[in-house]
């Protein structure tokens, strides 16, 4: 190994000695050089080497060539300022980039299967422009023909830096042979061939033959769809109108010319589209994909493929609620090109939408398309406002708002109402302000067949608090008993995981209430003796013990805690918050409070005795509270204990 690195540092002697020569380095730095290449070459002669030594290799070459450049150009500029003549070129100007080369080739080979460092060496050859791209493409190609993202790279690069369309066309045709799942490729290939036209078709109007592009321009479109519309509304002169008259002339011979750019362009589109679909038929993206590819194209008899590709569509995905939400809101997109702003009705292409969604009803009535037609109007009413401010829209929108309340009770009546749609439905009441009816509706879900979904249950007590707290003398005793009856209701039966916003949500209203804070407390040792506490995320112990100490003092924040650590399977949340209460008491002097803590973190660890960290804060405890007795004590028992000790031993240290 040392011979071979050896080897290679004797090949660097000629580009050393050509740097220090021409002044870009000192001959300090040049050691410096050679002590670093060493060590990078010593790396990548392990028996394994790691893919970060060859990236550390190639990050270091590539600042140390910037550097050389940098220092070559102040060098030529101050030889031009003598009048000297330019530098010209050496072996030191080739040697960094034909260095890094080299290191890119020997990490590709190790990790042939590494595509993020492929492209790594693309770019750079790319950057560089070596001469090796096309070899380096081949390799790629030979090692990964299934990954579609290598023919379109080779594709592009092709096209775009050698503009070689025939080799680009043959490697997206190789690719889509290897690869016909995919749909990028298809995508890509049919953009890149109308491209292609689109710059045949572009140079034939510079040089005056055509006019015109292949690229759809909306605006165009938009000025005579207004011209047409309001052709009645104004008087020409009789000039004017013979121009236009002449104009029209001139155009129906020109529309009489076979416009060939056109044909062509529909003519590849119906090709690709055929294969796409045959080697693809149940992909809803890539129709979607080449139906916006078509959309922003200006072809030949462009309608007839429109509606052809949309009939195969229906067709296909008439099952597929995704395909008629798409319809639809393909129908709003012309919605910008229309000047109807009348109020208290819906446009003529929501109308459009509409009439989408409720045909795609009698096909696939399913709770996805409900929540996507909800969804929609939605969008209609407010794309922009905040959620709180649906009551403050115009009146233009009470159509809208009223026909989303419809589509809600369509998808009740159908049986599709889902959790998420009725969580929606009861929102969208209490967005409008009409919190009885949203309470109403509440409590019919889940009383009904949502009677264990706690997104509900956080729904309907938040209407009630809400309700009780608008009220100016506050909640009366019949109003606390009937909000702590519905907590209850749900508490009892939901697992505590799943009930965390409402637990807390019932502790903040009952902070002030002692009589029904004590039956919280009472209820939550029966869920934690039920389902156990939690080593991380939520605690209810610990929010129990929290609000206790709150309200109540220490004394019956430990008499709660202790209540709990009797409980089985407590949590080791619950003894870190104990043990943090008893430390902070004891750190204000109280001594008791540091047997208290000893106790805990005995008990904690009979159950967690594998957990560094409880062993690492109990040792740090002694530390600063205990004697050193006490500390040595915890320290080498910990060490027998632990069956990794080093992380132990390394904190410990420390302290």
């Amino acid at each position: 190994m040392a011979d071979t690195v050896q080897y290679r540092l004797e090949r660097m002697v000629d580009e050393l000695d050509d740097l220090e020569r021409r002044g870009l380095f000192t001959h300090y730095e040049i050691a410096e050089i050679v002590k670093q290449r060493r060590k990078f070459e010593y790396r990548l002669k392990r028996p394994s080497p790691l893919k970060q030594d060859y990236l550390a290799y190639i990050e270091y070459e590539t600042q140390l060539d910037s550097l050389r450049r940098l220092r070559k150009k102040s060098v030529a500029r101050d030889m031009k300022n003598k009048g000297n003549k330019k530098m010209k070129m050496s072996v030191s100007d080739f040697a960094g980039v034909s260095r890094i080369v080299d290191i890119y080739r020997l990490a590709v080979l190790r990790y042939k299967g590494d595509i993020e460092l492929w492209f790594r060496y693309l770019e750079f050859c790319r950057e560089r422009r070596n001469g090796r791209m096309k070899k380096v493409l081949a390799q790629l190609i030979r090692f990964h023909p299934k990954v579609p993202g290598v023919w379109i790279y080779a594709a592009a690069w092709e096209f775009d830096h050698n503009l070689n369309v025939a080799a680009a066309r043959a490697l997206m045709q190789s690719g889509l042979r290897v690869c016909p799942a995919s749909e990028d490729l298809w995508v890509e290939y049919l953009r890149m061939e109308l491209t292609y036209l689109n710059k045949l078709k572009a140079r034939k109007v510079a040089l005056g033959e055509d006019k015109g592009t292949l690229v759809r321009d909306h605006r165009v479109a938009e000025e005579q769809q207004w011209r047409d519309e309001n052709n009645g509304a104004f008087m020409l002169l009789d000039e004017e109108m013979r121009n236009v008259e002449g104009s029209k002339v001139n155009n129906g011979e020109s529309e009489k010319k076979m416009d060939l750019f056109r044909e062509q362009g529909l003519n590849i589109l119906k090709t690709i589209y055929s294969g796409a679909i045959e080697a693809l038929p149940s992909s809803l993206g890539l129709r979607k994909r080449l139906f916006e590819i078509l959309e922003a194209t200006e072809l030949a008899h462009s309608e007839e493929i429109r509606k052809e590709i949309l009939s195969d569509m229906k067709r296909d995905f008439s099952k597929d609620p995704e395909y008629w939400d798409w319809l639809a809101r393909l129908e709003m997109t012309y919605s910008r090109t229309t000047k109807d702003t009348s109020e208290g009705i819906m446009s003529p292409q929501l109308q459009k939408a509409v009439q989408v969604y409720e045909q795609a009803l009698q096909f696939v009535p399913s709770p996805i398309l409900f929540n996507l037609y909800a969804k929609f109007f939605m969008d209609a009413v407010a794309p922009k406002r905040e959620e709180n401010q649906l009551s403050k829209l115009s009146n233009h929108a009470e159509d809208i708002i009223s026909y989303l309340l419809t589509i809600y009770e369509k998808a009740e009546t159908f049986g599709c109402i889902t959790e998420d749609l009725a969580c929606e439905y009861v929102s969208f009441f209490i967005q409008l302000g009409r919190l009885d009816e949203a309470g109403k509706l509440a409590d019919k879900f889940c009383n009904g067949n949502f009677s264990d979904s706690v997104k509900l249950w956080i729904l309907r007590a938040s209407l009630e608090i809400r309700c009780f707290t608008n009220n100016i003398p506050g909640p009366s005793k019949v109003d606390l008993r009937s909000i702590f009856g519905l907590f209850r209701s749900v508490l009892t039966k939901v697992s505590i995981s799943e009930a965390e916003d409402l637990w807390m949500m019932a502790l903040k209203f009952f902070a002030t209430e002692k009589y029904y804070l004590d039956k919280l407390v009472e209820m939550s040792f029966v869920s934690v003796a039920k389902n156990g506490g939690s080593d991380n995320g939520f605690s209810l112990p610990c929010a129990i013990v929290n609000s206790v100490l709150q309200k109540d003092g220490i004394q019956e924040a430990r008499e709660t805690y202790k209540r709990f650590l009797a409980l089985p399977r407590p949590g080791l949340a619950l003894y870190k918050i104990c043990i943090e209460l008893e430390e902070n008491l004891a750190s204000s002097g109280d001594k008791g409070c540091l047997g208290n803590a000893r106790k805990i973190y005995e008990s904690a660890l009979a159950t967690h005795k594998q957990n560094v960290r409880l062993w690492q804060d109990y040792h740090a405890m002694e530390v600063k509270w205990g004697t050193s007795e006490t500390a040595n004590a915890v320290y080498w028992r910990a060490r027998k204990t632990l069956k990794n000790s080093a992380a132990f031993v390394a904190y410990s240290d420390s302290l």
